[in-house]
């Protein structure tokens, strides 16, 4: 066991097992106290490897994450604290594994409930050695103005209320490290503050015991008196008895068992901690109580004096003019997080992000202000959800079945489409879903499955201008611009689109008026006099069908429908369609196990 100090404000630790609080917090702690430096040098997080983002103070800094503990070490060859923050099931081992890399000085366990017998076997490695382990069950230990472990002392407004940003004289040592906080507190009332406290952890076998720390604080000048909290149960205190009466700890010893209303219970009590159950008479508060006393101790006659004979002790101290106390300083504000500044109202900050579409915040994620549950119990099909989602509204049945039906119909035309072809070919060089799926929708645009949106637009200026199909065909040869919608590779006037035929069907049966659909049928009658393949497409159709349903839906103003068409919404379907294609056709090729596909030489023209 060390026999002095174990931290300055040069210390350095390696956490394992990544929370982000208690290292803030620590980080926090250093900017309060002035350190250079921050105390936490890297992250240990198995299995990962990168960057954590933390603040020290107003800096924005990058701490290192290392997936082994060796790493880290090597790494971080100055860091020789190891504070874990493992479950009870692996903290043995990993507090091991620390303990026997030559670089780590001082382990802390923070879990509670480690298998003693593991707990016997870190103790002994540790004191072989020449090694400190706090712990199990412990928040840690913290030294003033230098270093602190995870969230010892908690909040930082109970920091600067204990005055633990700068050191003070007294050293104290505890198993409870809720009572820590307490001590921490009564001291800084009544004396000039803690200069190291440590909370050993309320296991039946603590890495280091009470005796353990006293005697370091016998050794570390700075300290000028010693506070000393112990618990029933276990017999940790009367090492400290022993030392007393040995004249090993020479400086003045204020000392106090908890526990002492065991003895009003007719059975054996298990308090908080493993260790602290009423056991034998000498193991009773009472009794340790008395024995300190017996030792040289001071030790009040209840809890609520201990306060007073702290103060008393340290009083003397200074009248003997063994304590200057120290003059008090005022410590650097903590820069408050955005989002805790944000819910206290002190300030406020834009967003970046707008959505008006859905919301994930309340206890189910809503589409345009449909609960989810909503959507599932009334029924809701693929069409009420692109309504929602798309449109921010509900729109009447026959509406989202066309929406449906658009999507049926598009999810695919055979594997000889140019996106099809992408796709497969990409699948066959043995790519993944996700890149077989883009490598077909890039190839969706004007001439291939994204003329459904300049259909739109151009039949619905045509329309709402009064031009006859004549009028409009002869304005667009002029411009050179081919009519969107109008035109087929392998469809002719005498074998129409069966799709455009269903669509059509559809429409006249359910839509309360299709005066786009017929005008577009209309500039087919004309096209087709030039032409047998200038037939109305599925793009044309859908098209002049969604200015239908937009408009004869009444749901729409005419502001909205002209949004609707310049945004892209009606190529969004075939997008949407289309990929269910598209993804049939990259797991079709896997299923098959095709190979690697090249195309034939003798289906390319090689010419100068």
């Amino acid at each position: 066991m060390a026999t002095g100090q174990l931290f300055s404000r040069t210390t350095q630790a390696l956490f394992y097992n990544y929370k982000q609080l208690p290292i803030q917090r620590m980080l926090d702690f250093d900017f309060l106290c002035g350190r250079e430096t921050p105390s936490v040098a890297g992250i240990i997080n198995p299995g990962a490897e990168g960057f954590q983002k933390l603040f020290f103070g107003q800096e924005e800094i990058a701490i290192p994450v290392h997936s082994t503990i060796e790493a880290a070490c090597a790494a971080h060859p100055t860091a020789d604290v190891f504070i874990n923050f493992a479950s009870f099931r692996s903290a043995a081992a990993s507090s091991i594994s620390a303990l026997k890399q030559p670089t780590i000085r001082v382990v802390a366990i923070i879990a509670e409930g480690v298998p003693e017998s593991d707990t016997k076997q870190l103790i002994a490695y540790a004191r072989a050695n020449n090694k400190v382990v706090i712990g199990p069950a412990t928040v840690g230990g913290i030294q003033a103005g230098a270093f602190k472990i995870g969230d010892t002392a908690g909040t930082i407004d109970n920091i600067i209320q204990c005055k633990l940003y700068r050191p003070g004289s007294v050293g104290f040592v505890s198993k409870s490290g809720g009572m820590s906080n307490e001590l921490y507190n009564t001291i800084a009332r009544v004396t000039d503050g803690i200069y190291e406290g440590i909370a050993i952890g309320g296991d039946v076998f603590p890495g280091s015991t009470l005796s353990d720390h006293v005697l370091r604080f016998n050794n570390i000048p700075q300290v000028k008196m010693i506070v000393v909290l112990g618990e029933l149960g276990g017999r940790d205190e009367y090492s400290l008895v022993e030392a007393l009466k040995q004249g090993k700890v020479t400086k003045p010893v204020v000392a106090w068992v908890s526990g002492t209303c065991a003895r009003l219970f007719k059975s054996e009590v298990q308090f908080g901690h493993a260790g602290a159950k009423s056991g034998g008479e000498l193991e009773s508060a009472q009794a340790k109580n008395q024995a300190l006393r017996d030792a040289g101790a001071v030790v009040p006659t209840s809890y609520e004096a201990f306060e007073i004979v702290i103060k008393e002790t340290f009083e003397k101290l200074v009248e003997e003019g063994k304590i200057t106390p120290v003059k008090e300083v005022t410590p650097p504000q903590i820069p408050e997080d955005l989002n805790t500044a944000i819910k206290s109202g002190k300030v406020r900050a834009p967003t970046h992000i707008i959505s008006t579409i859905s919301d994930d915040r309340g206890e189910e994620p809503c589409y345009a202000g449909v609960p989810m549950s909503s959507i599932v119990e009334q029924g809701y099909g693929v069409g009420d959800v692109i309504s929602l989602l798309w449109f921010k509204r509900s729109l009447p049945r026959y509406c989202t079945q066309f929406i449906e039906i658009c999507i049926m119909l598009c999810a695919d035309h055979g594997p000889c489409v140019s996106g099809a072809h992408n796709t497969i070919v990409t699948a066959r060089a043995g790519k993944d879903l996700v890149s077989s799926l883009v490598s077909g929708l890039l190839t969706i645009g004007p001439r291939f499955g994204g003329a459904i949106d300049d259909a739109a637009r151009y039949f619905k200026d045509a329309y709402d201008r009064g031009l006859t199909p004549y009028e409009f065909v002869e304005s667009m040869k002029k411009k050179g611009i081919r009519v969107p919608g109008i035109g087929h590779r392998i469809k002719r006037g005498d074998n129409r689109d069966k799709r455009v035929e269903l669509l059509q069907e559809f429409a006249r049966t359910h839509f309360p008026s299709v005066r786009y659909m017929e005008y577009a049928v209309q500039v087919e009658t004309y096209t087709l006099s030039k032409a047998n393949n200038l037939v109305l497409n599925v793009d044309g159709a859908i098209g002049s069908l969604f200015l239908d349903l937009l408009a004869g839906s009444g749901l729409f103003t005419k502001q909205e429908i002209d949004e609707i068409v310049e945004i892209g919404y009606l190529n969004g379907l075939f997008v949407l369609a289309r990929s269910i294609g598209l993804i049939g056709h990259t797991f079709d090729q896997k299923r098959l196990k095709q190979p690697l596909y090249r195309h034939p030489w003798e289906d390319v023209l090689y010419t100068k």
